[in-house]
């Protein structure tokens, strides 16, 4: 596999949203292809993808070889599937279905360390497979982030109290899941559904934390580089494959 210089999933000082792709299938080489054509960061997507822990595991270490920072959306959002996501070096989890302050409150303390959060430690791949240094835990609680989905009536009206956690490092929206769950059905991007990206947005960001959201189409794409999205997810495995054999398909004249 080819390497790349390692970025971070950090935006940069000019305030640059990164570009993202879900990950639903455990296929190395799209993530290899896709650090070549420019990403900067895949979300493994293992809620919604069929991507199985070994698997994940194995995914984190090409990712990173190609160049990409790497998250991981946990199946739910507990402390064994945190800590399998983190212990094999993945840059951060995201945590599903959160729904309120006071859940969020207990699922992110499983992606720190004490005294800041309750993690558990296991000897692996963040230990180079060995003894624990000294300042480990201080060091891996600073290197592994965990960004609180909002994406649930509750998470929303608590989004001020979920950022401030000191075991939060971000929120993302759940644009879609918000949505139906609040009342409106499927997400349209319109000023209702922008209300409640905004009230998320502004509440990492009055904290000084990061904020993210999946941004497939040219409206929600502005919001989030209007409201200072570190990052937005643009595009997905299994899309980018069908997008690329409809194009095949115009291009031999058959659509």
């Amino acid at each position: 596999m080819s390497q790349r210089p390692r970025r971070s999933g950090k935006s940069s000082a000019s305030g640059t949203t990164k570009l993202a792709f879900w990950l639903q299938r455990a296929h190395p080489t799209t993530c290899e292809i896709a650090a070549l054509v420019g990403y900067d960061i895949v979300l493994i997507d293992m809620e919604h993808g069929a991507i199985g822990v070994e698997a994940a595991d194995a995914l984190v270490v090409g990712a990173k070889q190609a160049g990409l920072t790497v998250y991981v959306r946990v199946s739910h959002s507990e402390r064994v599937p945190i800590q399998y996501a983190l212990d094999s070096g993945a840059d951060g989890v995201i945590l599903p279905q959160l729904q309120d302050a006071d859940h969020a409150r207990v699922a992110t303390a499983y992606a720190k360390y004490p005294p800041l959060g309750t993690r558990g430690v296991g000897f692996s791949r963040t230990h180079d497979y060995a003894g624990t240094p000294r300042n480990f835990t201080t060091r891996e609680n600073r290197r592994a982030r965990c960004f609180a989905m909002i994406e649930t009536p509750g998470a929303l009206a608590d989004a001020e109290a979920i950022a401030v956690l000191p075991t939060v490092d971000g929120l993302f929206v759940g644009p879609a899941d918000l949505s139906m769950t609040r009342g409106r059905g499927l997400v349209q991007g319109n000023a209702a559904d922008q209300r409640d990206w905004r009230q998320a947005a502004q509440a990492a960001l009055a904290v000084g934390k990061s904020w993210a959201i999946p941004a497939h189409d040219p409206v929600s794409l502005r919001f989030a580089r209007r409201h200072q999205a570190e990052f937005v997810t643009i595009s997905d495995d299994l899309s980018a494959i069908r997008q690329g054999f409809l194009d095949a398909l115009a291009m031999a004249g058959r659509s």
